[in-house]
């Protein structure tokens, strides 16, 4: 066993910030620091209701034809929000994404089916 810890696939490293009053454990320092930025526009009132890790349902789960039970999919948002546009509010859907992980091919086929069902993803 390595006294080093192992390293993340894409080489980003876990990052511990107060968020909202919480200790919480972020993917990579990218994403850490757009949590920051967000809180900081949720005190200014530019944005409102920030979420992390929001689930999106893809795929409910299901009993296969062989009566196996099959899970559900689901993509986790790393940012959800609403922010005004005109007179209005609409939500916003944000993932922190390094060029590395937006060519994976799971990521791109939940972006896809979050498509399908009328969700874009805002990359940052």
């Amino acid at each position: 066993m390595s006294r080093y810890p192992r390293r993340n696939k894409y080489g980003n490293r876990r990052t511990k910030i107060i968020f909202k009053g919480e200790e919480i454990t972020f993917d990579s320092v990218k994403e850490a620091a757009r949590a920051k930025e967000l809180e900081l526009l949720e005190k200014a009132g530019e944005i409102k209701d920030l979420e992390i890790q929001k689930p999106f349902v893809l795929q409910r789960s299901f009993v296969d034809v062989n009566g196996k039970k099959q899970s559900a999919i689901k993509y986790y948002a790393d940012f959800f929000y609403y922010e005004k546009r005109g007179e209005e509010w609409q939500y916003v859907i944000e993932d922190v994404k390094s060029e590395a992980t937006r060519k994976d091919r799971v990521y791109r086929m939940k972006k896809k089916m979050m498509a399908y069902k009328g969700h874009e993803i805002q990359e940052v």
